[in-house]
């Protein structure tokens, strides 16, 4: 969503001067970026597990990891702040810490950890973008990863060394590992996209996303 003043006919219109690509320079996920499998993974495990992601808006996140299959849901919220200060209001200030993110809770034997950053990094939000992804500007629109173990801690990280390397993206990754708590947003935004198909930031930031997951990654939507 926007915190700073844009008009509906400019958002839409926007499109119209999209360079092609992967990555628009506007920000937009047009179309997957190639990225490689990653050569480390968490182990499967039985049981339901958790992965918290930020990368902007957490509309389109959320929207995209809700699309996976093996995924059980996705909650959009609030990491690394404190409880006392995550409300949207508050966030939005850009002095609370917080970084709109998602919690997606997950069947690892269905879909793996690893396959989930695959996703965050390809079409979920440009990873090269500094505290802004898109039409959003400040740090609660970082791309930040929150492990929840050791084990997501050195997979994630490897991961990013791995895209490093192989120079999967024009510009430097400024990803960063983060700890913090994850506290869930207010009840209008959840389900935002599916609830909301017709409004103009869905539109123009967030569908190309979803449909860039489902041409890229057929056999994980569900």
């Amino acid at each position: 969503m926007l915190k700073w003043s844009l008009s509906v006919a400019a958002l839409l219109g926007a499109a119209l001067f999209l360079a092609p690509g992967a990555l628009s320079g506007a920000g937009v996920v047009e179309r997957a970026v190639p990225v490689p499998v990653p050569a480390l993974d968490v182990k499967p495990s039985k049981g339901e597990q958790v992965a918290v992601l930020a990368g902007g808006c957490f509309w389109g996140m959320e929207a995209v990891f809700q699309s996976v299959k093996g995924v059980h849901s996705v909650t959009s919220g609030y990491a690394g702040g404190t409880a006392g200060t995550a409300t949207y209001a508050q966030v939005s200030t850009e002095k609370t810490g917080h970084a709109e993110a998602v919690r997606i809770a997950y069947d690892p034997r269905k879909v793996s950890y690893g396959t989930l950053l695959r996703i965050y990094f390809s079409v979920a939000h440009d990873p090269t973008q500094l505290n802004r992804q898109g039409p959003d500007r400040g740090p609660s629109y970082r791309s930040a990863i929150f492990p929840q173990d050791e084990e997501q801690r050195r997979v994630a990280a490897a991961y990013i060394e791995q895209l490093t390397r192989a120079k999967a993206f024009p510009r430097p990754i400024v990803t960063r590992l983060e700890t913090g708590s994850f506290y869930p947003a207010e009840a209008y935004h959840q389900d935002f996209f599916w609830r909301n198909p017709t409004h103009p930031y869905i539109v123009r930031w967030d569908k190309p996303k979803v449909a860039a997951f489902r041409n890229a990654y057929p056999l994980l939507v569900n």
